[in-house]
């Protein structure tokens, strides 16, 4: 049987799903059996990225995706960018050395756009940590290309979001940015995260949609729980309130 022959005898077993390498299997690795998997992968992949960027450290800026550009949350957002960006540590124009306080945000526009947008204005790194949605999110274009990744899963973009950073500011946002602050002021409440200052931007708009004060009077959180975040209405005092916090500013180097 000359080798023509062999191929034509076995090309259904050639043509198998499970002769494909598994490594090089679409369907396997998209299958129940490996969501732990690709889990792990998405924790993988994004990990090596910002390890190659000497990311040591983030400032987390969270915020609504429905801000429309030159509205004074999003210059908010914008100018606080720029001012950590510069003041942070985030600029390493030598090799080996780590960057600290990068601007993190989701990835995508409004809130999130003017934070990434800020960075690059001074020159600075930034990460855009997106999620695959229904109606499928489109990446900013400030945030840096190297630095800009995309998850399925919530949970583990959620983990990246938390595990470096060094501050959170949350502007004013919907749904997602509620839960998003929810969940840091949990892991901060309960010890699970360690105690970094909590900034939320334009008290009058979260007084007037939290009514937090009525959380400890019911009991349902303790009074000093409120002394986990505070409040600012422009990009220095939000600077000036993660000092007062505890953040390190780091030194950038030229």
């Amino acid at each position: 049987m000359d080798d023509q022959q062999r191929r034509a005898a076995n090309a259904a077993q050639l043509a198998s799903p499970s002769y494909r390498m598994a490594a090089m299997d679409p369907d396997f690795l998209l299958g129940d059996s490996m969501r732990g998997v690709r889990f792990q992968m998405e924790y993988a992949k994004a990990e090596e990225a910002l390890k190659a960027w000497g990311v040591r450290s983030t400032i987390v800026v969270f915020g609504s995706a429905r801000v429309a550009v030159a509205h004074q949350w999003y210059e908010g957002a914008r100018a606080f960018g720029r001012l950590a960006s510069e003041r942070g540590g985030a600029i390493r124009n030598t090799v080996g050395q780590p960057r600290d306080n990068v601007i993190a945000t989701g990835g995508g526009p409004g809130i999130m756009e003017a934070a990434n947008r800020g960075a690059a204005e001074a020159g600075a790194p930034s990460i855009g940590f997106n999620i695959t949605l229904p109606h499928e999110q489109v990446p900013n274009p400030y945030s840096t290309p190297e630095l800009t990744f995309r998850f399925h899963y919530f949970a583990m973009r959620k983990m990246h979001l938390a595990m470096r950073a060094n501050a959170l500011v949350v502007f004013p946002g919907g749904f997602g940015t509620l839960d998003e602050l929810f969940e840091i002021l949990t892991l901060r409440q309960t010890g699970k995260a360690p105690p970094i200052p909590i900034v939320l931007f334009d008290e009058g708009y979260w007084r007037s949609i939290i009514n937090f004060e009525a959380l400890a009077e019911h009991g349902m959180i303790k009074p000093d729980d409120m002394g986990l975040f505070s409040f600012a209405d422009d990009a220095q005092t939000v600077w000036d309130k993660l000092l007062e916090g505890g953040l390190a500013p780091g030194e950038n180097i030229d």
